[in-house]
């Protein structure tokens, strides 16, 4: 056999490693950090909740900040990704400036009830407009910037569904905190962050993740028997 034969006999696969979508497993582990990412992000704000509880205002903000700190100096220390501590220690260090600022201690949640607004209404205006939000976030994590989504009706539609989901579950419970926090409740201000965080958070990536993978699988075309 010469060598012209031998490749020329060799299937031809493509760059699949280029192509290969993650499992559901990688893209929920990517997007909540992993059990350590969704532990670190939450530890801030379980401090700022136990500490006020027992004690004042400003020593609960010095702490919960300097958790949020540590753990984001750890995570640089083991050369691990630090965006999700970053994002913690951002959400966290605003929240303990206006809670110090007003010595209210229900403001330290008042930026989080803001950006849920904002980020549930531009769901909702996005799927409106046939520019579904969730899709264009889709291209960006998991398509590496592929957008062919736009070119597919049914992930379109599918795509505005799922914003429209997750637009509405955004303004739900962010709507149970504003009440809480409307109230003067403070402690159950407190525990509703942390009960309304991640676990809605989670399930709607799985759902999100389960869906488009499933319609992506429905729209290729069927191979032809001995192609």
């Amino acid at each position: 056999m010469t060598t012209g034969q031998h490749r020329a006999a060799q299937p031809e696969t493509g760059p699949p490693d280029d192509e290969r979508l993650p499992t559901i497993a990688e893209q929920m582990a990517d997007q909540l950090g992993g059990w350590r990412g969704l532990v670190e992000s939450s530890i801030p704000v379980v401090v700022f909740v136990v500490a006020n509880i027992i004690g004042e205002l400003r020593p609960a903000v010095i702490a919960s900040v300097a958790v949020a700190v540590l753990i984001a100096v750890l995570r640089l220390a083991q050369r691990r990704p630090i965006r999700h501590a970053v994002n913690g220690l951002f959400g966290v260090g605003v929240g303990a400036a206006i809670a110090w600022r007003t010595g209210n201690e229900r403001d330290f949640y008042l930026p989080g009830i803001l950006y849920g607004i904002g980020y549930g209404v531009a769901l909702l205006i996005s799927a409106a407009i046939r520019q579904p939000l969730v899709g264009w976030i889709w291209s960006v994590l998991v398509a590496k910037g592929r957008a062919e989504w736009r070119d597919d009706p049914k992930l379109v539609r599918t795509f505005t569904q799922l914003t429209v989901l997750w637009g509405v579950v955004w303004l739900a419970k962010v709507g149970v905190q504003a009440g809480l926090y409307l109230a003067h409740q403070d402690t159950a201000l407190g525990v509703a962050r942390l009960a309304l965080g991640y676990p809605p958070y989670a399930l709607l990536l799985l759902i999100t993740v389960w869906t488009v993978r499933r319609v992506t699988r429905e729209s290729q075309p069927t191979p032809l028997p001995g192609a």
